[in-house]
């Protein structure tokens, strides 16, 4: 038996130790959020969830979407709980060079000369600038996304799944699998991360801080929450000529005085293109993040 498919088996007995991560049962879908699918067309998928007691609402919470740089945020947790326990260093340098690039590569390219990255400055770039190169290094540390998909099995996260590397994880036709999760379980798996203790204590700080230092959904979610919320959060976004766009964002709010408020939003554009369709899908969001905001009022 190979390293890898132990890992898988211990990882699937221990997720079934594991207690849910919602306290209460799902509520009913929110009207307001089906009302904006049907106004903005295409496919909306929302799961909402109060920290403070468990409760949950949302829209599509238990269908597949295509997971797009969402992924990055749990792959930099991933990454550095595997330095918390000791099998990755952070300050290793991973080497790498013109092989390795892609389309959108910020930082991965602005130290291309240099010919290496440390894997905390890796894993920062594929967070909070969603460096593809950076996410696709890392993943070849922690044995590819079978072996990313295995550590999310060991923290308890039974339904999400990556395939692919970049850019290739991004190609899903309708009802394809590979590469999704669902609302329900990115929200869950954004509570384990932020606010549980799958890190240590200062490692999800860094990690959070990581969430409020991006940049990239500045008009998505967090357009939405009032502006007295700290928040931070992680997109993701693609185009394909013949596949419908797709706008992504995983959130998490600190209201003042209130336990935070974790929001995963997946949205299929009713066509394919881009343009006027990237900013109505980001627009969508928006909406749904004022939507969250007022949910427990």
């Amino acid at each position: 038996m190979s390293p890898l498919t132990r890992r898988q088996a211990l990882a699937a007995s221990a997720a079934a130790l594991i207690p849910p991560t919602f306290a209460s049962p799902a509520g009913a879908d929110l009207p307001a959020l089906r009302a904006l699918e049907r106004r903005a067309g295409g496919r909306l998928g929302v799961a909402i969830l109060d920290t403070a007691t468990g409760a949950q609402t949302g829209l599509r919470r238990d269908e597949r979407f295509g997971m797009c740089s969402v992924f990055k945020l749990p792959l930099a947790a991933m990454v550095l709980r595997e330095a918390d326990h000791g099998r990755l260093a952070l300050d290793r340098r991973v080497p790498y060079g013109k092989g390795d690039m892609l389309a959108h590569a910020p930082v991965t390219q602005q130290h291309l000369a240099r010919g290496h990255m440390t894997v905390a400055e890796l894993a920062e770039a594929a967070q909070v600038t969603s460096d593809n190169p950076a996410a696709n290094l890392l993943l070849k540390l922690i044995d590819g996304p079978a072996g990313f998909t295995a550590r999310l099995r060991e923290i308890g996260d039974a339904t999400t799944r990556l395939d692919r590397y970049e850019p290739e994880m991004n190609h899903m036709p309708p009802g394809d699998p590979r590469d999704t999760s669902t609302p329900a379980a990115m929200a869950a798996l954004v509570q384990r991360l932020a606010l549980g203790d799958v890190l240590k204590p200062a490692t999800r700080g860094r990690l959070v801080g990581w969430m409020e230092k991006t940049e990239t959904g500045l008009a998505r979610l967090r357009a939405g929450f009032p502006k007295d919320w700290r928040a931070g959060d992680k997109t993701g976004s693609f185009w394909d000529e013949r596949l419908p766009g797709k706008v992504n964002d995983v959130a998490i709010g600190w209201p003042p005085g209130r336990a935070p408020l974790i929001v995963a939003a997946f949205y299929e554009a009713p066509s394919p293109g881009r343009g006027q369709a990237f900013d109505e899908g980001q627009q969508v969001l928006a909406e749904v993040g004022r939507i969250a905001a007022t949910w427990r009022d």
